[in-house]
């Protein structure tokens, strides 16, 4: 089998397991949506999902971001990880849409790739899920866990191992087969323990 037919029934497979397979982060808007996603690097989707309610009943719109105090917002994203980091990125990126983009946020990777924090991953999934522009594959700890289990790459780097994926599955399936994937990792394939008897795509892994 080649490797190009395996990634294509992989991801037919995992079309009819999660069909309906989002993103599990909340927000309420595309800014929220940015935020959500910069707080999620190297933390659970849950544990963002958690601290998030409090953090935007208290900074509503992206003019409170701008104002912000960094001290003070860090109290509210420190369960996050990396926290003065991320609150860096979050105020400074905040500042930026508000000046370079009229407090909009952009629709393409090239613009989105300016904003303080945003590498491919996170400008992936803010493009697919605000505005349904689809440049790239989300590659997550998930996904690069699982792209190489299944031998559809044998690079490190999400940057590469994105670019091997593009190459083997059609653009319509790039935006859902993160969500399909990271799913599949939640429920039958995770980092820690694994049910073989359980793994439905057991059959592909190398």
């Amino acid at each position: 089998m080649t490797t190009i037919t395996k990634a294509r029934k992989i991801s037919a497979e995992l079309k009819k397991l999660f069909p309906d397979a989002a993103i599990a982060l909340t927000y309420g808007n595309n800014w929220e949506l940015l935020v959500a996603v910069q707080l999620s690097a190297q933390c659970t989707d849950k544990k963002v999902n958690e601290i998030t309610p409090a953090l935007f009943a208290k900074y509503p719109t992206l003019s409170d971001y701008i104002t912000a105090k960094p001290a003070e917002f860090e109290k509210y994203v420190y369960q996050t990880g990396f926290y003065k980091n991320k609150t860096k990125n979050i105020l400074a990126a905040a500042k930026m849409i508000s000046e370079k983009f009229d407090g909009i946020i952009p629709r393409t990777m090239t613009e989105m790739l300016t904003i303080p924090g945003v590498a491919r991953k996170t400008a992936n999934v803010v493009l697919g899920n605000a505005y349904g522009v689809v440049e790239g594959i989300a590659v997550d700890t998930h996904v690069k866990r699982l792209a190489r289990l299944w031998g559809l790459t044998k690079e490190n780097s999400p940057e590469k191992i994105e670019r091997d994926l593009m190459l083997l599955l059609p653009k319509e399936e790039w935006h859902q087969f993160t969500y399909r994937t990271i799913e599949y990792g939640r429920k039958y394939c995770t980092a820690r323990t694994r049910d073989h008897k359980n793994c439905p795509l057991a059959k592909y892994e190398i």
